[in-house]
């Protein structure tokens, strides 16, 4: 416990720092207050909204020392499964590579029909964080969230590929941006949503808008109190603002993750990670409702009006979430595996582990009746 004068010490010394780096503050004062200017009023426009959620790594990871198994799900706002898929950090990385072709190798996932479609043939070729060892193992366990976020990509990219009865407002759970694809991969994956995005107009004549939701943002914390002083985005109705890029790469320690075709470099070099251009948006009439950093996928951002007036149709109903997109809500609800479900798939970890123990199954079931964590009786 700290003793009262030490308190009274950190708190001078709290002070002092605050009042020494007061600039910083009015710097960033300085830095936003352009943008009172440039917000723009919300005017609410209806139109078919969906979402697609994968599931978190941390939620539903079915736990059984020494196994790990990390279930790879991806469902819609309208609960419809477009990968199910258990792998653990162990997987051989060429076997994963394979299983997304069939026999005639011909694409028998989402992922391997983005594969095919930006042509590389394995996981590696795909994204430089999936590397494997001689015996083909991966080299680091993060690698599993990094196949996830392909995944996600890919069932994105599948969607865009289907037949659409309206205009229809895709939702995305994250920023439009990636740094998990090999050299220009993401680039030459961005020219493949354009163009399904361009062939769902030209062929159906439907109007397909992408945009991606972000719960936290690093550019919005970085300027959310300097927002609160300067009365940004305070406004007593739904309004947004478009985010210069210099204020974004300020906030982020490698600015090319703020770089986006948008943003003319001397140096030539190319956009290789940034599919959005980023928005602040408040959907409420409050003055504090929340605020959300929105990326509008590049080749749409100057439809903004229209764009963000289908997505605060959707927001106003957010729930549990308040003013926050309904449909990514319910995509969120309909990928979580939780209480019957996952007591049944944990089960399926015990039933494998009994398979490959043989006539030393019968240990585990004892096992299994043992308390894993006697020291919580001594909160009895």
């Amino acid at each position: 416990m700290i003793e009262p004068e030490s308190h009274q010490l950190l708190r001078s010394e709290i002070a002092e720092r605050i009042r020494a780096d007061r600039a910083l503050l009015e710097g960033l004062r300085n830095e936003i207050r352009p943008l009172r200017q440039a917000i723009r009023r919300i005017q609410p426009r209806t139109t078919t909204s969906i979402s697609l959620v994968g599931t978190d790594g941390g939620n539903n990871s079915l736990q059984f020392d020494p196994f790990l198994v990390q279930l790879i799900r991806v469902v819609d706002s309208s609960n419809n499964e477009y990968c199910l898929q258990a792998i653990t950090p162990s997987t051989s990385v060429g076997t994963l590579s394979r299983a997304q072709f069939d026999a005639e190798d011909r694409p028998c996932t989402p992922l391997g029909s983005l594969m095919r479609d930006i042509k590389v043939r394995t996981l590696p070729e795909l994204s430089h964080m999936i590397r494997s060892t001689e015996d083909d193992r991966p080299k680091s366990t993060s690698w599993v969230q990094v196949y996830r976020e392909l995944v996600e990509w890919a069932t994105l990219y599948a969607i865009l590929k289907k037949d659409f009865g309206t205009d229809t407002l895709i939702i995305f759970d994250g920023l439009l941006r990636s740094k998990v694809f090999a050299k220009g991969n993401f680039k030459t994956f961005l020219g493949l949503i354009s163009d399904a995005i361009e062939d769902q107009y030209r062929k159906n004549r439907r109007r397909i808008y992408l945009v991606g939701v972000a719960k936290h943002s690093k550019v919005l914390a970085r300027y959310r109190l300097a927002m609160s002083l300067e009365q940004v985005l305070t406004s007593s109705y739904p309004c947004y603002v478009e985010i210069p890029r210099d204020l974004e790469e300020k906030a982020y320690v490698w600015s090319e993750y703020a770089r986006g075709d948008d943003r003319e470099l001397g140096s030539g070099e190319i956009n290789k990670f940034v599919g959005g251009k980023m928005f602040f948006v408040k959907f409420g009439s409050g003055t504090r409702d929340p605020i959300w950093p929105i990326d509008i996928f590049l080749p749409q951002c100057q439809q903004a009006q229209a764009i963000l007036g289908y997505l605060l149709a959707d927001a106003i109903d957010g729930f549990p979430v308040p003013l926050y997109p309904r449909c990514l809500q319910k995509a969120h609800e309909n990928a979580a595996l939780v209480d019957f479900d996952f007591d049944v798939l944990q089960d399926e970890i015990f039933a494998g582990v009994r398979e490959v123990l043989g006539r030393d199954a019968p240990v585990l079931d004892a096992f299994r009746l043992q308390d894993a964590d006697v020291s919580r009786l001594r909160y009895g």
